[in-house]
């Protein structure tokens, strides 16, 4: 039976999602964007990168970590009472520890609730190789992704490859999966004038996490074969696991055309971007990699920098290459080093993938666009 609702539909963002992940901020300022009342039940359960890795090789199966959760269970149980009507539960990135309560929320009202299930908890596990350290880790971490996924009306991925791979993984219907963008923050990512290099090098900038879902060593091999270009310098900035060995690598090969920063605040990443004259992207083979659009993509897209990033059918469902953005293929230091090559040569190609990119990106990744893609799947799941 469809509802009739006779004012602003309002949403209530649920549970203990990561409030400084981009991919929260980003949906929660398009809700509102877009018109939709947003309630914010929030209760804290996440903390650094090493405590989600410590919960991811096992420790999560310490009695300290059921402590955390029943706290932030009770947190949200008292806030949840306090928020006054709402329409819909959205379980924010990442909620899988949070679908039992959820549904039982749900039910009791008789509302549905949507999962943001932007990235699996498992395969990350996978691919950083916890999953091989703790074994039985692994196992009852896909065990419970599956339970939580089978669970909500409506599952959030940004794409279609990755929402494909969920239904093999975890046997989740193709009906109950939305697509959302990653998007980028166009309150912090917008074009700046461009501001040239004082010695009339090509800079060439990396922002993110050292790990192998970007492929950093695609990244910091490729500098090694451009290492006698003194006119083409590259610069990283974040921190991640696979940094080490870059550095290590950096040093061996006596690599002067390489500098390494640490990672920034990300309203500080915009600044780090103004001063790149191209952007590079991921070149990881990983399964993660292969299915997700990067934010640090659209990020570089919406300040109106030309990209370079690694092929794959999740960035040609959205991008074209030639004219959005570059493609080459991934893990591959010589064709990347060709690609780089080659833009270095044609300024003028450069101005078209930036204007191009940021003509695009205004069409798909930007606040609003994000904002209006939700409330139509909102309005679509109330209407049932």
């Amino acid at each position: 039976m469809t509802r009739t609702i006779d004012r602003p539909l309002r949403i209530c963002w649920f549970g203990t999602w990561r409030r400084e992940y981009s991919r929260n901020r980003i949906l929660i300022a398009g809700a509102r964007q877009a018109g939709l009342e947003v309630l914010e039940c929030h209760a804290p359960l996440w903390g650094d990168v090493e405590d989600r890795v410590r919960l991811a090789r096992g420790g999560w199966r310490n009695p300290f970590f059921g402590f955390r959760l029943i706290q932030a269970w009770t947190r949200l149980i008292a806030g949840i009472r306090k928020t006054g009507p709402w329409d819909l539960l959205v379980l924010g990135y990442p909620g899988i520890f949070d679908v039992p309560l959820a549904h039982h929320i749900a039910r009791r009202h008789r509302h549905p609730y949507v999962l943001d299930a932007f990235m699996s908890p498992w395969l990350i596990a996978v691919e950083r190789g916890l999953t091989q350290r703790a074994p039985l880790t692994g196992k009852l971490l896909h065990a419970m992704e599956q339970m939580a996924l089978r669970k909500p009306n409506r599952i959030l991925q940004d794409t279609s490859e990755y929402a494909a791979w969920t239904r093999r993984e975890f046997g989740v219907p193709p009906e109950r999966v939305r697509l959302v963008p990653t998007g980028a923050d166009t309150t912090l990512f917008l074009p700046r004038s461009p501001r040239p290099s004082a010695d009339n090098t090509f800079r060439i900038v990396y922002v993110g996490t050292f790990i192998p879902n970007h492929g950093v060593e695609t990244m910091i091999r490729t500098a090694a074969l451009l290492r006698d270009r003194s006119d083409i310098r590259f610069r990283f900035v974040g921190d991640g696991p696979d940094r080490p060995n870059a550095e290590r690598f950096a040093r061996q090969n006596g690599l002067l055309n390489v500098r390494f920063d640490p990672p920034v605040p990300s309203d500080r990443v915009p600044d780090c971007l103004a001063e790149a004259d191209l952007a590079l992207g991921a070149f990881g083979t990983t399964p993660q990699s292969l299915m997700t659009i990067q934010n640090k993509i659209y990020e570089a897209l919406a300040m109106g920098l030309p990209v370079v990033t690694g092929d794959s059918p999740a960035i040609r469902s959205v991008f074209e290459h030639g004219r959005h953005l570059w493609l080459c293929p991934r893990a591959n230091p010589d064709s990347l080093a060709d690609a780089i090559r080659h833009l270095h040569r044609h300024p003028l190609l450069r101005q078209k993938l930036a204007e191009e990119g940021l003509t695009r990106f205004r069409e798909v990744g930007t606040i609003e666009a994000i904002g209006s893609t939700l409330r139509r799947h909102v309005e679509e799941l109330l209407a049932q």
